[in-house]
């Protein structure tokens, strides 16, 4: 039997999750179902290729299972289901690490193509990561990011990245004076296409501005008026005309 990859699907309905389960078997995929968060297993982890994730799920919610799930396996792609369609409620699950939101009732075949699109993104990402282990430190305005040990220093300070974070100041000082629009951004550092209902980029650039001032980095990320941001080594005005 052809399999496409291994889905690990955290849905505490049993019919939807029978649903999920068969329609992803249907189409090559193997499949592990858990109904709450705590009986996920470090194997369950350790197997899967990508976790389909409902947010309301009782006793640990969705969005502590996916934090959970960043700092065991922080580039496990994750996709979460959720009845929330508010703009705020998506925003909250892509800032807990989900790298795409999807809202019930979904269409099969969207979910589908969304799966396909990470799995893609994510072969893409292993061999990008590959050129890079040879050269694996980031260095620009006296901050190092190491992409192996997952640790950003200014000097002798350590500066603390969600995963997120970290791959968007990565992103900015791999393009080093670059004027980068969020869609870009959204569609390199997310990997999907960009949700013009959220402001998700600009809260995650003042996340990393923040951090930055805060560990006293000289560098920093600027905005570029009707285009979007950019990494100056240098520093200078967070906004640019």
């Amino acid at each position: 039997m052809r399999t496409d990859g291994h889905i690990l699907v955290v849905e505490d309905e049993p019919d939807i999750a029978e649903f999920i389960e068969l329609g992803l078997q249907e189409e090559g995929y193997m499949t592990t179902w858990r109904s709450r968060g705590e009986d996920i297993r470090q194997r369950d982890i350790e197997a899967a290729d990508l976790v389909l994730l409902d947010v309301r799920l009782p006793g640990m919610s969705g969005l502590d299972v996916c934090m959970h799930l960043r700092t065991v396996r922080h580039t496990l792609p994750v996709i979460m289901l959720s009845a929330l369609h508010a703009v705020e409620d998506r925003v909250r699950g892509l800032g807990a690490g989900a790298d795409d939101y999807i809202a019930k009732p979904f269409a099969f075949e969207e979910l589908v193509a969304r799966i396909q699109a990470l799995l893609r993104r994510r072969v893409l990402w292993g061999m990008a990561r590959a050129s890079l282990d040879a050269e694996s430190r980031i260095e620009a305005g006296g901050i190092v990011l190491d992409h192996t040990a997952h640790t950003c220093f200014h000097g002798a300070k350590e500066i603390a990245l969600t995963p997120r974070e970290f791959a968007l100041l990565a992103y900015f000082m791999q393009h080093v004076g670059q004027a980068l629009d969020r869609d870009t951004l959204h569609q390199d550092v997310w990997g999907h296409d960009f949700d013009r209902g959220t402001n998700l980029v600009d809260v995650y650039v003042a996340y990393v501005r923040q951090k930055l001032r805060d560990a006293g980095c000289q560098a920093g990320v600027e905005t570029v008026r009707g285009v979007g941001y950019r990494f100056s080594p240098s520093g200078g005005p967070e906004s640019h005309e």
